[in-house]
């Protein structure tokens, strides 16, 4: 956890700076990228709010993303990733957004992916998707590596 709040620093600092605000919507990650950001003392300055979306039910409440604003969409991929991270974003009227999606572990998920396979989302001044592919089946160390890989992802756009 250490490590994820080193890098939640960086990210605070130059959000703070730039006055400017994130929201975070994670799957796999379960709150670890939310927590991070939220152990940085001043978080209000820039945390809007977040949401773990590991469900079907969870999309539609928390994101407002009905069954039919899934079509030609997929959990656990670059645009569902895209698409939460525009969507947190548009609710909270937030600079930033940023999501993650995956299979966490020990085994892979109903898609066909893998244990450790995750998308991650930026959007704003500018965006960014990635997938990420761990090959590891240690749930709590890919929860860990989602959280810090998006974050640092996040920190990216923010330093370039």
């Amino acid at each position: 956890m250490k490590e994820l709040v080193g890098i939640a620093e960086q990210v605070a600092a130059k959000l703070i700076a730039r006055q400017q605000t994130i929201a975070v919507a994670e799957s796999s990650a379960g709150g670890l990228i939310a927590a991070s950001l939220l152990a940085v003392p001043g978080a209000s300055a820039y945390f809007l709010g977040g949401a773990v979306v590991y469900t079907r039910d969870a999309r539609r409440v928390l994101m407002d993303i009905s069954d039919e604003g899934m079509k030609g969409f997929r959990s656990s991929s670059e645009p569902y990733a895209k698409l939460l991270a525009e969507q947190m974003r548009g609710r909270f009227g937030s600079d930033w957004g940023l999501s993650e999606t995956g299979a966490a572990g020990p085994s892979g998920n109903r898609y066909g992916d893998a244990a450790g396979h995750s998308c991650m989302a930026v959007t704003g001044p500018a965006t960014e998707v990635v997938t990420l592919e761990t090959g590891s089946s240690d749930r709590f160390a890919n929860m860990q590596v989602f959280a810090a890989t998006a974050l640092k992802l996040l920190l990216g756009k923010l330093e370039g």
